[in-house]
């Protein structure tokens, strides 16, 4: 698996990705049961508020190798602050249909 991960970029003032490092090394969390190893392809933010930027990036990571796109925790379950995404859906869908069928989608991390 190339996974390349899209996170809050609000959420990366206080929060270095730790957690989602950890849980792409130690095979946890949506990466619990991947068979074979897990590559991070990219990690970056969605762009900001309303997250409109998160499919150029999604684009961008696929383009480079990325066949996976996992949305960073922060962005559907709101940790470590409790404040989910509220664009977290339409940036999921607008995600899913730029980059096709072939890419899978991850809703969280940790």
């Amino acid at each position: 698996m190339k996974v390349g991960i899209i996170r809050c970029m609000q959420t990366e003032d206080f929060c270095p990705g730790t957690g989602d490092f950890f849980v792409v090394a130690k095979k946890f969390g949506a990466f619990d049961g991947v068979e074979g190893d897990i590559t991070i392809t990219g990690f970056t933010n969605c762009g900001g508020c309303p997250g409109k930027r998160a499919v150029l990036r999604a684009r961008e990571l696929v383009k480079r190798g990325a066949d996976t796109i996992a949305f960073a925790s922060c962005i559907q379950k709101g940790t470590p602050i409790g404040y989910p995404c509220p664009f977290a859906k339409k940036m999921r869908a607008i995600v899913e249909e730029e980059v096709g069928p072939d890419v899978t989608i991850l809703d969280w991390t940790h």
